[in-house]
């Protein structure tokens, strides 16, 4: 190679480094932090809450689950604190997921309990089955899991509420949302507002308006999803009223939203299992709510 040749191919050389480094300096400065939602991930998270079996108050996953809870969330970094009380003679385990001293502007919340019986199912013989929930219950701790994962650190102060002992209605000796109602009762907080996803993983996923969730806040979220082509999973047409997990913090005078899918057709059956459930239909919440609260940074 001649000395012109040679420094011909230098200069491309240099060329080509000063454009390979431009390109990271730029993706340096414009590098987000957070990571995208993963419904697969929150899939993955769904199958090993259901592989817990039971998670109905004492059984032995009912405690398994709130040890994993605990540990997936602390290795997101956040930090994790026990709302531990009694109701009607039961004791209540919330588990309140937090970054930071601020109070909540947002909180977002997830039932982890599952039914102790399937009384539901069509066949009488497996009344007395325990419901694995992998939609009713798996799916929304599912969400909060990996938005725990995603969220931005520099987003609104959010609080990720894991509650106890709603699914238990109609059972003697039990009522239903009695973790929830604990909480609103007993946790001083006032957020603007409060999101609570419940039977969210349906693969043939069809989530209304909520008529009892506060309208401005729902007309958001389900906005949200259209921008981002979920517009077939979230419908703005009002069909169910639920009593729900979000049900005492209205109560309180607290704007909240319930984000369920009622039309499910294995709710309170043996057959409530991971193949109705799909990461798809996860992934549209999470992505949703992520892209959601996003927004409530300019406000």
């Amino acid at each position: 190679m001649n000395k012109r040749s040679a420094a011909l191919y230098l200069s491309i050389i240099l060329g080509l480094a000063l454009v390979v480094g431009g390109w990271y300096l730029v993706a340096f400065l414009t590098y987000n932090s957070s990571a995208p939602f993963d419904g697969a991930r929150a899939y993955a998270d769904v199958q090993t809450q259901v592989d817990m079996g039971s998670r109905a108050p004492g059984a032995d996953g009912h405690a398994q689950i709130q040890n994993w809870l605990r540990a997936e969330l602390e290795s997101a970094q956040w930090t994790v604190d026990v709302h531990e009380t009694t109701r009607l003679n039961h004791p209540i385990y919330n588990l309140i997921a937090k970054r930071g001293t601020e109070s909540p502007q947002i909180i977002l919340a997830a039932h982890y309990d599952t039914r102790a019986f399937a009384d539901n199912d069509p066949d009488p013989a497996l009344h007395f089955t325990p419901v694995l929930g992998a939609n009713d219950g798996a799916s929304g701790a599912a969400v909060l899991l990996e938005l725990a994962r995603t969220l931005p650190k520099d987003s609104v102060p959010v609080w990720l509420v894991f509650f106890d002992a709603e699914d238990q209605g109609r059972i003697e000796g039990w009522d239903w949302i009695l973790g929830s109602r604990a909480f609103a009762e007993e946790i001083s907080v006032k957020p603007q507002a409060v999101v609570v996803v419940d039977m969210v993983g349906d693969a043939d996923l069809n989530l209304y308006y909520e008529k009892n969730s506060d309208a401005k806040i729902r007309a958001e979220i389900w906005s949200t999803a259209a921008e981002l082509g979920w517009q077939l999973q979230f419908i703005p047409d009002e069909k169910y009223s639920m009593l729900d997990d979000h049900t005492p913090f209205l109560e309180k005078g607290i704007p909240a939203v319930d984000i369920i899918d009622f039309d499910y057709p294995y709710w309170h059956t043996a057959q409530d299992t991971p193949d109705k459930v799909s990461a798809e239909s996860l992934q549209a919440v999470g992505e949703t709510l992520l892209r959601w609260i996003a927004k409530q940074k300019s406000k």
